[in-house]
Order: structure tokens, then sequence, then C-alpha cells
């Protein structure tokens, strides 16, 4: 979604929307949002991003290692009616020996976007299935047994 000021991204995962000013200034360095803090600028057709004052304590959103230098510079391309040609560069020279960087192409779906849910049972996953499936057995062998009487 695009504001005037703003421009709102969605993730499906933990349903968290990210904020993007656009045309403003950084906030002090003491100020570290999750997901850290983005200022947005048109170059053309282009959205480009850029996000600093990362929360250290909150990598997972970005899945990569965070220090409070990290820079990450993004830039949203549409290059159809239904696709979107994604850059990404991270900086860190604390972290990092030099820039590093990646690119996608982000395809519209007119398939459902399902809820991302985690729960404790993922890691089990294959436990319960081989539970269920000797209970699924013991109750097979119970009905032979009492089908031969």
């Amino acid at each position: 979604m695009q504001t005037a000021n703003a421009v709102a991204i969605l993730s499906e995962v933990n349903h968290d929307v990210r904020i993007v000013r656009l045309n403003a200034q950084h906030v002090p360095p003491a100020i570290r949002p999750w997901m850290g803090y983005s200022i947005g600028h048109w170059e053309k057709g282009t959205l480009v991003v850029e996000t600093t004052n990362f929360n250290p304590r909150d990598a997972f959103h970005v899945q990569l290692e965070l220090s409070p230098n990290t820079r990450i510079v993004e830039r949203f391309t549409r290059i159809s009616a239904t696709e979107i040609f994604y850059e990404f560069t991270v900086e860190d020279s604390t972290i990092y020996t030099q820039p590093w960087r990646g690119e996608m192409v982000f395809r519209a779906s007119k398939d459902p976007i399902y809820e991302v849910a985690c729960h404790e049972g993922n890691y089990s996953l294959a436990g319960v299935l081989a539970g269920a499936r000797q209970d699924e057995a013991k109750a097979a062998a119970a009905l032979k047994t009492a089908s031969a009487k």
C-alpha cells in the first residue's frame, strides 16, 4: 500500500507490516525498532529503500547477522504488470569484508497466500505421524484378529 508519505509492505511471515517513510530522514542511532528504520525515495520507476538502525536482537526478520552498523539498500522496480525486480545490497564493515548483494523477481499470484504459523510440534511432526501410523496398524491388526474369530 502506498500513500504520499509512506509505503507499507506486508509480509506473510509473522504478519509484520514494514513502513517505508518516503523522502524522510533517519532517526537517531539510539532508536532501534524491530526490522530497522526504513526510508525511501523514487528514482524514476524504482523505489529505493535504505534501512538502518536495526535492532541486533531482531536478526530473525532479516535472517542474517546484524550489528549497529548494518545498512541494507533495496530497489523495487516494476518490470511488467505482474513482476517486480527486487535487488538488495547489505553493507556492514564490522561484520563483512565487503558489501554483498542479491536479486530476484517477485511474481504476482492469483493463488491464496496462506498464513505462516509456527507450532511447538514442528520439530516432532515425524514422530507424531509415526505414532499415528503405529496406532492405525494396531487398530488394523485388532480388526483382523476380530474378523478371524
